[in-house]
């Protein structure tokens, strides 16, 4: 089992930043990808960016190319969104997910993710 809290929205205007920390606890060990999705409301939740836990190789859904950045910091168990530029578009619940090691599946879709966070709420005014 793996545990995520994530933390750091709020309410921005356009053209602000922020960022977004998710914590993983318990088996950290399994963990092979992290990765950011966002559900806005009425809509699915989409794929935002990954990151390859050990590899930090990292993935972008191209709306938010050149204004998101996803790190990690395997030493703290945690992973980063650096938001910036943002959009009201943007506006949605963010969750921060783990694709345990030995599971296959699409990374840029919901089904290979095992753990979830309780999402955090970004909001972008205009």
């Amino acid at each position: 089992q793996v545990q995520l809290v994530e933390s750091g929205g709020g309410l921005v205007q356009a053209g602000g930043s922020l960022r977004l920390s998710c914590v993983a606890s318990g088996r950290t060990l399994s963990i092979s990808f992290v990765g950011w999705f966002r559900q806005a409301p009425g809509k699915e939740r989409e794929f935002v960016t990954a990151i390859n836990w050990n590899r930090a190789t990292t993935y972008y859904t191209d709306d938010v190319k050149g204004r998101f950045t996803i790190s990690g910091d395997n030493a703290k168990s945690t992973v980063y969104l650096q938001m910036n530029s943002l959009k009201p578009e943007d506006t949605a619940v963010y969750y921060c997910a783990v694709l345990p090691a030995g599971r296959s599946g699409l990374l840029r879709t919901t089904q290979p993710y095992e753990y979830w966070g309780q999402g955090t709420q970004v909001t972008v005014s205009s």
